[in-house]
């Protein structure tokens, strides 16, 4: 028999299955080995193929790149005459029967396990395997997928917005849960009901100017003022359960868990299903536990004991070998083409991405960082056609104050000033979007062919998606300020006339109200019958629409052509078809080729449906980290001061006041001097990693020099501050005063950007 099922292990599946007949297997488990037949308990039941077994898997137990309707059923295990879930790994499915069988006998109803766990590793479990019909098993126990909804046919995307906002409110009220708990389970219809609940919280505003549009389509109200005005939510705190977190947080913990790939069900059931139940940070924890592999997982887990315990190891802790890393080198001057190169050929290896510069001797976390700030900058560029774009931000962005540059020389600028200035300088050929960046609509005809335009942008977007996904992985920030509209893309969220008001307020609040005149004109067409006085008299901010002189082309671009000719005015008859077009090319039609491309970049690093337990809001965190960085009560208890320094030294308390004064320009741009990236991660500058130090800096010429009796060098004036940013170490000198020093910082972080070198 151990013969056999070697052979079989080695056999393609075609072939296996022509030898199999319904033989019995009896397996001892013995301490987590099966000895018998000397199969790893992380053996797969899905598959008798080589990538099945000893191929990667996903959080629902899958082969990473597979999908549920993929895998048909070669075999079918059964274990004392009930079937076991092809998802599972051997020691997944003989557990999780044990665990029915005793809830079945009523024995153990208060714990997930025997209190001693002696049967898992004592008796013995048969295992029948036959096989299977060509039918996809749709009963299985494992974790539960999703099913790809159809895509809709153009006139369902045409479909006017009210009625897109009311299928999701439908589907919130209507949906079941998307996870396999039994609908038998008590516990359904409580997650249910919190569930719809807290969707109707996130559709708070909408449901509000839906009430707004009703009541002025009916005549109840004269006016729109009340349309834009917000109101009160739930917090989301209210939704958190305090006994649920703890137990997530524990299970995440259990590095035998990780290892064998037994994390209970509930956590995947509950997490996908309920993600409200769980704080951002409990989610993110088990988001970096389950998302990028067991080698990652075991490496954050000890890092995070490493650093509850001080940095101490016990005797008996047994440490996993580091990361592999895989090194590249890349041109200062050609990040983005040098991005491309790089994404596509170690973006899907497993290896952290560490990032040199020709020509510079800097290596490891600082100009890794920089080198993604740097793409993150160079991807918001107006030439890219990327974006869209807010035409007065970009005029009044690329206005510098005449006062601070005259003649193109910023020489006699004061270095305080300088700085700010610097900043805006070099962000004059970004796309200026103050809500957010959002995809700019390509009409349908846009030539895709290879080396046009649109097929650039279609190929930067999947540079984005690559970029993004390996970012995440890696635990490094990017610098890309994208709409939470964005997001919800990402997340597969469908967009409608509501969303634009998030990222173009102006251009929703006219199509909103324009919507709300439709409904209007819909109202009096089925109350006054053949009157066309009153529907002809409806105006837009007091003019009619035909006085507007639009066409049927999409606002702001106008080679977006919507129908036919675009010599087609709009006016009142014509105008809900109008709004339903601009619409469907804004958030939908126009965007689906450049998001088509960017999932798909995101998919050759990491499954993007392993996102979905996050809010929109949340993956911005996720991603970009703090954009308000510190708060000046809180500086002194987040650095270390070591080598000459405490926290009551002199030069200390100057830089904590000076650190308190900065604006937010300037906090980004200390924070990108001294560890490479302008953002901090998600917990500020708690979490940093290595914690940010502050060491005395001894002055180049301190042997000819004599010091004062409060330890300051006469000659430290002199001297510039210096980084490590790989260590996130600010070498200080120690200033005569507060003036000198914060002249000689903001003079260091002007001058010290753009290379890595021996300090």
């Amino acid at each position: 028999m151990h013969n056999l099922l070697d052979l079989l292990l080695k056999l393609p599946q075609v072939e296996a299955q022509s030898l199999l007949n319904s033989e019995v297997v009896e397996v001892l488990l013995v301490q987590g080995v099966p000895c018998h037949l000397q199969l790893p308990l992380w053996a797969g039941l899905a598959s008798v193929s080589g990538r099945g077994i000893r191929g990667g898997r996903d959080r629902r137990g899958l082969p990473y790149g597979s999908s549920m309707n993929d895998n048909y059923n070669k075999l079918i295990f059964t274990s004392g005459g009930k079937q076991l879930s092809k998802h599972l790994t051997i020691y997944q499915a003989i557990q999780r029967q044990l665990v029915l069988d005793e809830e079945n006998d009523e024995r153990f109803s208060n714990s997930d396990l025997p209190s001693d766990g002696n049967r898992l590793w004592s008796d013995i479990f048969t295992v029948t395997y036959q096989k299977a019909d060509s039918q996809v098993d749709g009963g299985s126990q494992g974790g539960s997928d999703s099913t790809q909804k159809p895509s809709k046919s153009p006139s369902a995307s045409n479909s006017c917005s009210d009625r897109q906002q009311m299928s999701l409110l439908d589907s919130i009220l209507q949906g079941e849960l998307p996870c396999d708990l039994e609908k038998s389970n008590p516990t359904y219809g409580i997650l249910a009901l919190l569930r719809v609940l807290e969707g109707l919280n996130q559709l708070a505003p909408w449901l509000r100017v839906q009430s707004v549009a009703d009541d002025y389509s009916e005549g109840k109200i004269s006016n729109l003022d009340e349309l834009y005005r917000t109101g009160a939510m739930v917090p989301s705190e209210e939704f958190l359960n305090s006994k649920l977190t703890p137990k997530l947080a524990r299970q995440i913990q259990d590095a035998f868990a990780l290892c064998s790939g037994s994390l209970p069900s509930w956590c995947y059931q509950l997490t996908k299903a309920c993600p409200f139940l769980f704080p951002f940070d409990t989610r993110r924890q088990y988001f970096y536990s389950t998302a990028f592999g067991l080698s990652r997982a075991l490496h954050r887990l000890q890092q995070q004991q490493s650093a509850d315990n001080h940095g101490s190891l016990s005797e008996r802790e047994v440490r996993v070998g580091r990361l592999q890393r895989q090194k590249v080198r890349v041109s200062r001057n050609r990040i983005l083409d040098s991005a491309a190169k790089v994404m596509e050929m170690y973006s899907s290896h497993k290896a952290v991405l560490e990032v040199e510069y020709f020509g510079e001797v800097g290596t490891g976390l600082g100009p890794t960082l920089e080198f993604y700030t740097l793409l993150s900058h160079d991807l918001q560029k107006v030439g890219l056609g990327l974006w869209r774009s807010n035409m007065a931000s970009d005029k009044s962005a690329m206005q510098i104050d005449r006062e601070e540059i005259k003649d193109g020389s910023m020489d006699d600028v004061p270095d305080e000033k300088k700085l700010g200035s610097a900043m805006r300088v070099e962000r004059r050929d970004f796309v200026q979007a103050p809500l957010g960046l959002f995809p700019r609509p390509w009409p349908p005809s846009a030539d895709a062919s290879e080396g046009s335009q649109f097929s650039k942008v279609v190929e930067y977007f999947r540079l984005l998606g690559r970029v993004m996904a390996k970012a995440l992985q890696d635990g490094r920030l990017l610098d890309l300020p994208l709409s939470t509209t964005f997001y919800k893309l990402v997340l597969g969220q469908e967009l409608d006339l509501h969303d634009i008001l998030s990222f173009d307020t102006e251009f929703g609040k006219i199509l909103q109200e324009m919507q709300i005149l439709v409904h209007r004109k819909k109202f009096l067409e089925a109350t006054v019958g053949s009157n066309h006085r009153l529907v002809s008299d409806l105006r837009f901010r007091g003019t009619p629409i035909e006085d507007l002189c639009l066409d049927f082309t999409l606002p702001g671009y106008p080679e977006y052509i919507l129908k036919g000719e675009e010599s087609t005015l709009v006016n009142i008859n014509n105008l809900e078809e109008y709004i339903s077009m601009v619409v469907d090319a804004t958030v939908k039609s126009g965007i689906m080729r450049q998001m088509k491309a960017f999932r798909a970049g995101f998919n050759q690093v990491l499954d993007i449906s392993s996102l979905q337990i996050f809010s929109p809001h949340e993956l911005d965190y996720l991603m970009c980290g703090r954009i308000e960085l510190w708060e000046p009560e809180t500086l002194v208890d987040h650095i270390k001061f070591d080598h000459g320094y405490t926290a009551k030294s002199p030069a200390i308390v100057n830089l904590l006041e000076i650190m308190g004064e900065f604006n937010a320009e300037q906090q980004h741009a200390f924070c990108q001097f001294v560890t490479g990236a302008p953002r901090l991660p998600p917990g500020g500058l708690a979490a940093l990693n290595p914690k940010l130090t502050i060491v005395r800096k001894h002055s180049s010429t301190a042997t000819s020099t004599t010091t004062n009796g409060t330890g300051t060098s006469e000659s430290a004036d002199d001297d510039l501050p210096s980084v490590m940013t790989c260590a996130n170490y600010l070498k200080l000198p120690p200033y005569s005063t507060k003036d000198i020093m914060y002249k000689k910082l903001i003079y260091a972080i002007n001058e010290g950007q753009g290379s890595f070198d021996l300090s």
